[in-house]
């Protein structure tokens, strides 16, 4: 039987609010293949979320050079909540040779979610409005245990000011106790540095704000994922991984702070994240848009960015020079098949002179030939 994962321990005075018609909840997982963002989704709740993309399929994947958004739906209840739930992929982001701009399209999904939204709103008829505006999105950062890689700091910067931001090092039991806290600091100073929004849960003077400020202290969080029950020395039966030196436990708090981030988005803070989302980054995302667009009027899209205008220009002036390099050759051929046809003519023609010169021969020896037949008679 599995654990509960925590979605009925919600704020009493909250749960209260939700409990009749449940929850909708968006979660993005975003960051390089490999890192096991599919593991954990299956194992933050407890079951089969997200089927496993086959190596064959990612190599497809890969060689089409694009970053995709792929969208998981489904609906769990514990204790009579009912939870609707959309887990937001990305397979392709980071795969690439040149990874500049693989942030662009998860960015213009998440805008593109909070317009949907926004254009719902302005219909007459609101009741059943499709609303995928993501909650949160967890980043998961390669555990290099040296520094951050430009790709990261970048996608992170760009996705902190559209979205609830959670740095999430992946596979924590690649590094040892002493590597992973110097990479966490390494994460968090990045961070600060680089002044990347991320959310921080809210500190409340109650009884609950110390275990608030131990989930502050584990930022960024360092999980481990496993679907996979292996029993420990002491005989327990736990979700884990068994190695030749011993079994890491995914929610043992000194192995993993997985039961920190999942606390963080089942149990203490999922109704703020969803708050957060509608009242700070869909009214932010909005309020610009009033502000730059006239009314009926399209948002503009990635290829109004000057940025994107620049690539456009420069693949319109590549494009421009192979077909001149092609009209080029075009004309160097049309010129060696043009004298080819001269040359063959004037073959042809010295031909049927020399034609016509030995028709002319034959008529003359045909002619003598006849006038010496009239003497002899």
């Amino acid at each position: 039987m599995p654990s509960a994962i925590g979605i009925s321990n919600l704020p009493k005075q909250r749960h209260d609010l939700v409990a009749r018609e449940g929850a909708n909840f968006t979660l993005m997982v975003a960051g390089e293949s490999g890192l096991g963002k599919t593991t954990f989704v299956n194992t933050l709740f407890s079951t089969t979320i997200k089927p496993y993309m086959n190596h064959r399929k990612r190599h497809q994947k890969q060689a089409d050079k694009t970053v995709d958004i792929e969208i998981t739906k489904a609906e769990l209840e514990e204790k009579g909540f009912k939870l609707r739930l959309t887990v937001i992929d990305t397979p392709g982001f980071g795969d690439f040779v040149n990874n500049n701009d693989a942030w662009a399209p998860i960015a213009e999904f998440i805008d593109d979610q909070h317009e949907s939204y926004m254009l719902q709103e302005q219909q007459p008829k609101r009741d059943e409005k499709l609303d995928l505006r993501v909650h949160a999105c967890l980043y998961f950062i390669r555990p290099t245990g040296h520094v951050l890689k430009p790709l990261d700091v970048l996608c992170m910067k760009e996705l902190g000011t559209r979205v609830n931001l959670i740095p999430v090092i992946a596979k924590a039991d690649t590094l040892s106790t002493a590597a992973l806290e110097k990479f966490k600091n390494h994460v968090r100073d990045v961070i600060d540095v680089q002044n990347i929004n991320i959310y921080t849960p809210p500190i409340d003077d109650d009884e609950n704000s110390e275990a608030t400020h131990s989930l502050l202290s584990s930022i960024p969080f360092a999980v481990i994922g496993s679907e996979k029950d292996v029993q420990t020395p002491d005989g327990r039966i736990v979700k884990g991984r068994k190695y030749p030196w011993g079994v890491v436990e995914v929610e043992n708090e000194s192995h993993s702070d997985f039961k920190a981030l999942r606390s963080i988005l089942m149990r203490t803070h999922m109704l703020d994240l969803i708050k957060t989302t509608e009242d700070i980054h869909f009214e932010t995302f909005r309020a610009k848009q009033m502000e730059t667009r006239k009314p009926g009027e399209a948002r503009p899209r990635k290829a109004d960015n000057p940025k994107f205008r620049e690539e456009e220009r420069m693949l319109r002036e590549r494009f421009t020079l192979q077909v001149k390099q092609e009209e080029q050759r075009f004309r160097q051929w049309e010129k060696r098949l043009i004298a080819e046809r001269d040359r063959l003519n004037s073959d042809l023609e010295e031909a049927h002179a020399i034609n016509k010169k030995l028709e002319q021969e034959i008529e003359l020896l045909q002619l003598g030939s006849v006038g010496r037949g009239t003497v002899r008679r």
